[in-house]
């Protein structure tokens, strides 16, 4: 029992508030607030506290309206990098976001993988159910465009809220920071 969210008119005829992307479509819980949107990462959402709940996770550092859109036009080309959010409409505020990015592979057919990063949800919003929903959308939005696995990252103490969103702990991974 899902619904789907539909843009408005105005966010079709105001071209600095186009979605990141229309495809595939976002499915909405039906369990979700009424007072809140799940839908694509959009241009006002730079007004909206998209960087300052990212802020919560890692460091983002200071992101100019300028650079944000230059970015996001750069991520919308691309086609690769599905970043969607939950908006608090009453309060015209991002309060959770994650991304999916897919990777094209020789391996398994030529087929593709789906990388999960940037998952958070507003400290003030925690403890609502918030971020499996995020997580479910982006599993969906993975199986849609064919992805055989999802992976994602995670620091130790976030395993057992992964886990409860179906994913299981296997190997290990590097990194070398540049």
């Amino acid at each position: 029992l899902l619904r789907t969210c539909n843009l408005t008119q105005q966010h079709m005829e105001e071209d600095q508030i186009l979605p990141l992307f229309t495809s595939p479509v976002i499915s909405c819980p039906e369990h979700l607030d009424p007072s809140l949107k799940l839908r694509s990462l959009e241009l006002q959402d730079y007004d909206k506290g998209y960087c300052t709940v990212l802020e919560q996770l890692t460091t983002v550092g200071p992101v100019t309206r300028t650079e944000f859109v230059k970015q996001f036009k750069v991520i919308q080309e691309e086609g690769a990098s599905f970043i969607i959010v939950i908006e608090d409409c009453e309060k015209s505020r991002i309060i959770a976001t994650g991304t999916l990015v897919v990777e094209q592979k020789f391996i398994h057919r030529c087929g593709c993988v789906g990388h999960i990063e940037d998952i958070v949800v507003d400290k003030s919003s925690r403890a609502r159910g918030l971020g499996l929903i995020i997580i479910d959308e982006l599993v969906k939005i993975g199986d849609i465009l064919g992805c055989y696995k999802i992976v994602l990252d995670c620091s130790d103490r976030n395993i057992p809220f992964y886990e409860r969103c179906g994913f299981q702990s296997k190997e290990t991974q590097m990194t070398k920071y540049l």
